[in-house]
């Protein structure tokens, strides 16, 4: 497939819609940085973001969302090294500064060796990461990342397989994602996730199926995002399906959870499975 730099790719107009379906990139989407790392194919269908030792790239959802859902089918690099953090995730985090204390729903690979974490930043610095070993190589063929976010549970689904549930417990006072948040994608390499093998440089992640369900922010407020009439918000509860998928998920592939370890356990811990 003949691919073209981004900068000589042709930019559409961006959707309008309250629910947006595409699979052009330029519909919802648009780079944020590494620009010269960013290939798109001629129909736009297709992101490759390159990373070598001068710089990774990364491209962001062009509306702020209250409430969705969002996905992406992601193969991550080839080559087998540690360091490398190819992700999906939601960030109400601004661009380009220092994030603080913020909310975030992330898919984050550690290297390119199978294993996948979640995590969730709840209005602090995260440290909610269950991570999982996956039954599949991830950088062999594309499969489907999921985050569904409305007023009652946050839901993580690899291909439409529920992994992992994050409740609304602000009746335990436990804080929810409550400010609109946009999408973002990225490669990059990160200490806490192994050593780069550069030798074996550049690496190349994938992207394609950009597709999110979601309610546009109108200004700071999610408020509206959150009526009864858009299907993502219609779900309160996980379903008998779901509940055991997430269970048969941990327990044949979890690697690592902050619940199993007193040190890092949270009040939530005993609410969401």
């Amino acid at each position: 497939m003949a691919f073209t730099t981004l900068l000589f790719t042709f930019v559409l107009a961006s959707s309008l819609s309250l629910h947006s379906f595409a699979d052009n990139f330029y519909t919802n989407y648009k780079p944020l940085w590494g620009y010269n790392h960013i290939l798109v194919n001629p129909q736009a269908t297709e992101v490759q973001l390159v990373m070598d030792q001068s710089s990774g790239a990364g491209f962001r959802s062009k509306a702020e969302y209250g409430y969705g859902e969002f996905r992406i089918s992601m193969k991550i690099p080839e080559k087998r090294t540690g360091g490398l953090v190819p992700n999906f995730y939601l960030t109400s985090a601004p661009d380009n500064q220092d994030p603080g204390n913020h909310y975030e729903i992330d898919f984050e690979f550690l290297g390119t060796t199978g294993i996948v974490q979640t995590n969730i930043y709840d209005n602090d610095q995260g440290h909610r990461e269950q991570s999982f070993k996956l039954p599949f190589d991830p950088s062999q063929h594309f499969h489907t990342y999921e985050i569904m976010w409305n007023p009652h549970l946050i839901l993580f689904r690899v291909d439409g397989v529920a992994i992992r549930v994050f409740k609304n417990l602000l009746n335990l006072g436990v804080p929810y994602p409550n400010l609109k948040m946009h999408v973002e994608a990225s490669l990059w390499a990160a200490d806490w996730a192994g050593q780069v093998d550069w030798s074996l440089a550049p690496f190349t992640s994938h992207y394609r199926n950009f597709q999110l369900w979601a309610c546009k922010a109108q200004g700071e407020s999610i408020q509206e995002c959150g009526a009864k009439g858009h299907l993502w918000n219609k779900q309160k509860s996980l379903s008998h399906d779901e509940r055991q998928q997430i269970a048969a998920y941990k327990n044949r592939f979890l690697v690592y959870d902050y619940c199993a370890h007193p040190s890092t356990r949270k009040p939530e811990c005993e609410f969401n499975y």
